[in-house]
């Protein structure tokens, strides 16, 4: 099951996804304190619980672990939708109602990446 994350974890989350390399809790911490204090165990223990629920990966390097996502930001956010359309009653129902909060433009390329999706199937179709 996804869960949503908490605050400090999407921070955490939002850095190792936008560097795209392997990350160290230090490199972590140095660039989440520039908005707030922080201890180093603080994000050494929020790193290791998005470790435990699948969110982080790591390897030994030295003395110290890196970690990086075992997923994309994309792969995670699809996860997490897919789950809350399962919970509902009628998806059909539930993806119109998401579509009357998003911008036109937005519906507008969902549009296009559906359709370049269904007409991926149909051509691999036996």
């Amino acid at each position: 099951m996804v869960r949503p994350l908490g605050t400090l974890e999407q921070h955490v989350m939002d850095r190792i996804w936008s560097w795209g390399r392997p990350v160290a809790v230090r490199e972590v911490l140095e660039d989440l304190q520039r908005e707030r204090t922080l201890a180093y165990t603080t994000v050494m223990t929020v790193m290791d619980n998005l470790r435990r629920k699948g969110l982080l990966t790591r390897e030994k390097d030295g003395r110290a672990y890196l970690y990086r996502p075992a997923q994309t930001r994309e792969q995670h956010t699809a996860a997490f939708m897919g789950e809350v359309l399962a919970g509902g009653a009628d998806t059909s129902v539930t993806l119109l109602h998401f579509l009357d909060h998003i911008p036109p433009e937005e519906v507008a390329s969902l549009r296009l990446a559906l359709d370049e999706h269904l007409q991926g199937r149909t051509s691999t179709a036996p």
